[in-house]
């Protein structure tokens, strides 16, 4: 028997695909079977409706795709009233993604979502803290302990903490997070970049810069992923630049117990059905009977006297 299911803490998935957040919303319902997926990540929602930054908001560079879109968001009485009911329909898990410019702010925002239909909520700490002339969240293992503690505090669902690639204390965000009472880590956001036109010679971004996403991300996502893997016993969920099955498989073997489709979602619609499907096809070819056969599979490659280490490779 084959089996593409998979746990992350106290949740049942029927396989390890899920939406990015920020590029999944009920329209997909036209392309592809809501159904079908592991769960069901929601756009980033806010306490206050918030307009979004100035355009343009997005452009494409090599290998990747630039993004400054800013958290447009119709609050949460808005989501409660029309989004959560919408995906009631599913037996999927309904996991909310949130954001705030306040650890205070953020465990209100928890607090109120904590509702019936609601399966778990991730904590978008890679968002700047207006507290801490801001810096996200997530750049530091004290801020992250702050703001996971406060929001521990205010729900007993499922927290999932997304993590910045901006920091370079990733294993240390990474264990505050999980002392403060994260449940898992999405691993990880977008890496803050820019690009100018040479010919207006000003930057193609309204908000002069944005976050990078796509292929380009993949490696610096895979490298966390592990890093975090080794580093905590909480589950990870791989996120950054994912578009094939092989990409789904590499974030296993490194130690992800499942995986977020981001902007291969731009490019094709239906992407992550193919996916589900790819994976299983993958495994049968490959002799292995569950997702869990591949999470953190990855074998230590020998450098002389060496091993790849979780920091680097010695």
């Amino acid at each position: 028997m084959l089996s593409l299911e998979t746990r992350i803490g106290a949740l049942a998935l029927k396989n390890p695909i899920m939406p990015a957040s920020g590029t999944f919303s009920e329209d997909l319902a036209d392309v592809l079977d809501l159904g079908a997926l592991g769960a069901h990540v929601t756009k980033t929602v806010t306490s206050e409706t918030r307009n979004g930054n100035p355009t343009p908001r997005v452009c494409e560079v090599r290998g990747a795709m630039l993004n400054s879109i800013g958290i447009p968001s119709k609050g949460v009485a808005h989501f409660l009233d029309h989004v959560v009911p919408f995906y009631s329909q599913f037996d999927v898990p309904l996991i909310v993604s949130i954001s705030a410019g306040t650890a205070d702010e953020f465990a209100r925002t928890c607090a109120a979502l904590d509702v019936p239909g609601v399966a778990g909520i991730e904590v978008n700490i890679s968002c700047p803290n207006l507290e801490e002339d801001g810096k996200a969240f997530a750049m530091r293992p004290s801020t992250t302990e702050a703001v996971m503690q406060k929001v521990r505090g205010a729900t007993a669902l499922p927290l999932w903490a997304k993590l910045s690639p901006n920091t370079g204390e990733t294993t240390e965000v990474a264990q505050a997070a999980e002392a403060a009472g994260a449940d898992a880590l999405v691993v990880c956001n977008t890496l803050l970049a820019m690009a100018i036109d040479v010919e207006t010679r000003r930057p193609t971004l309204g908000n002069l810069m944005g976050g990078l996403s796509g292929p380009s991300l993949k490696p610096i996502a895979l490298r966390m992923s592990y890093q975090c893997a080794n580093a905590v016993d909480i589950p990870i969920i791989g996120c950054g630049g994912i578009s094939t099955v092989e990409d789904v498989v590499e974030f296993l073997i490194a130690g992800a117990t499942a995986v977020q489709v981001g902007t291969a979602t731009f490019i094709e619609a239906g992407i992550m059905e193919r996916l589900i499907a790819d994976l299983r096809a993958w495994m049968q070819a490959h002799g292995v009977s569950s997702v869990a056969d591949l999470v953190g599979s990855v074998r230590d490659q020998e450098a002389g006297d060496g091993m790849l280490l979780a920091e680097g490779v010695s």
